[in-house]
């Protein structure tokens, strides 16, 4: 058996996500790093070419290997100079004196953290889309699915089923903007030196950085300190937390939808195979929606720890360090996890519309009161004064256990106005869903202009 502690290391998390924050791929990028400034000092005429060059040929894990690292590290007890002493005894010719030149540690750190966060948001952004036209899909299909809207979690009026998720699909496109924006303040890294003042690169301090971040497409931290504004990061965990936060509310309805007494949708079930207890083998639950609520609760727990290493002594100090360790890897590696097991989760949707049906007859009309209360206003009565008529025949039709329709009936403020023919009509669930058709459609085809791509 493994000695893993942490779950990502065993359950949670997806490959791709993963591998962009491992230890190889951290160091691979730090490595790029020292690569881009040896090739701006080269640019600038501060270096040979051929050193640049050197230096850009050695910086990768098949030349300078982690394990050669670490043993460096043991002596030196500082990680980020053992990789640089471990790439310049791999250099040929003088390029090894040039490796890491004018450069303090959190110049390669906070850049190279840059890339890693670039690459994590690339992967954000598929799931983000992905997950967004899926909703698209359901919403386009269920348009005219009806529903009972649920309001303090009690019968509220109609709505169908494509019209929740049209709320859905609008919010994930408010993200979609949120990455977009976010993107040139996260991924933004740093080539300032010690303090931030550049003096150690000398009087091209501002074209290396310039030239340095061009290289790897990214934007710079125009003042630094020692290191990039911490309140970039505090903005990104935030960012991701929100979306562990909307995708906890998806998942939430799921379950709530998915209760034994409500039954109007149902995580898909491999009927033939898949086990729901160890004991009650009759059960189907919502575990992939249950797992999204229990991750989110985690995730919101990275928000703490990130605004307190916002704050840091003078230009800097290293207290930061050990808890982004924990909090940028796992952010992202539990928000892609989430995103992809709520994809799953509506790609495979069960949705009950009979038991929806049902559902709104057990209201015993009871969900219609609005729209008769609409319709005796337009028959002239005044809006106060329908209302509590209809206040009355609801409570007496829920305290008898009887139609709302029935109740109305033998009021004769209702018969002074309306047949009994057009009470039924204005009490017909299907005639009473607004513009959730029209908001459904306008949202799907947000999509698939914003995507570019046919729902």
């Amino acid at each position: 058996m493994s000695d893993y502690v942490c779950p990502l290391d065993y359950r949670y998390g997806r490959r791709e996500m993963k591998a962009i924050f491992s230890e190889k791929s951290r160091i691979e990028y730090q490595m790029q790093v020292e690569a881009a400034l040896a090739r701006a000092h080269a640019k600038l005429g501060e270096i040979g070419q051929a050193d640049a060059d050197e230096i850009t040929r050695v910086a990768g894990a098949d030349v300078v290997s982690v394990e050669r690292i670490k043993e460096i590290e043991k002596t030196t007890n500082h990680d980020l100079m053992a990789m640089v002493k471990a790439m310049t005894e791999q250099c040929q010719g003088d390029a090894g004196k040039y490796v890491h030149l004018g450069a303090t540690s959190n110049d390669i750190v906070d850049t190279a953290t840059a890339l890693q966060i670039k690459a994590a948001l690339a992967i954000i952004a598929a799931d983000v889309d992905d997950f967004t036209l899926t909703l698209a899909q359901i919403a386009k299909r269920e348009r005219d699915t009806l529903e009972i809207g649920r309001t303090h979690a009690q019968f509220a009026i109609p709505i169908t089923y494509g019209f929740k998720l049209a709320g859905y699909i609008a919010e994930m496109l408010r993200y979609r903007e949120r990455f977009e924006e976010i993107a040139p303040r996260a991924c933004a890294g740093k080539m300032a030196g010690a303090v931030g003042t550049g003096a150690a690169l000398g009087p091209n301090f501002m074209k290396v950085q310039i030239e340095v971040m061009a290289d790897l497409g990214l934007t710079y931290e125009p003042a630094a300190t020692q290191v990039v504004g911490r309140d970039r990061y505090t903005e990104l965990i935030c960012l991701l937390a929100m979306l562990g936060t909307s995708l906890e509310r998806y998942a939430t309805e799921v379950r709530n939808l998915q209760r034994s007494e409500i039954a109007e949708v149902s995580e898909a079930f491999d009927a033939a195979h898949q086990v729901g207890s160890s004991t009650m083998a009759q059960k189907r639950n919502p575990i992939n929606s249950e797992n999204v609520c229990g991750l989110a609760r985690v995730l919101r727990g990275f928000v703490v720890p990130t605004f307190e290493s916002q704050v840091l002594w003078h230009e800097r100090d290293l207290s930061n360090s050990s808890a982004e360790r924990f909090t940028l890897p796992h952010a992202f590696v539990l928000i892609d996890q989430m995103l992809c097991k709520m994809n799953q989760v509506f790609k495979g949707l069960d949705i009950h519309r009979d038991r929806m049906v049902k559902n709104i007859q057990s209201a015993h009309g009871l969900i219609m009161a609005e729209p008769v209360m609409m319709a005796l206003v337009g028959k002239g009565m005044g809006r106060q004064d329908a209302h509590e008529v209809v206040r009355e025949a609801s409570m007496a039709a829920e305290d008898g256990d009887r139609d709302l329709k029935d109740t109305l009936w033998e009021r004769s403020e209702i018969r002074q106005l309306m047949t009994l023919t057009e009470l039924s009509q204005v009490m017909d669930p299907a005639t009473y869903t607004g513009a959730s058709g029209e908001i459904t459609d306008k949202m799907v085809a947000a999509v698939e202009a914003t995507l570019d791509r046919k729902v």
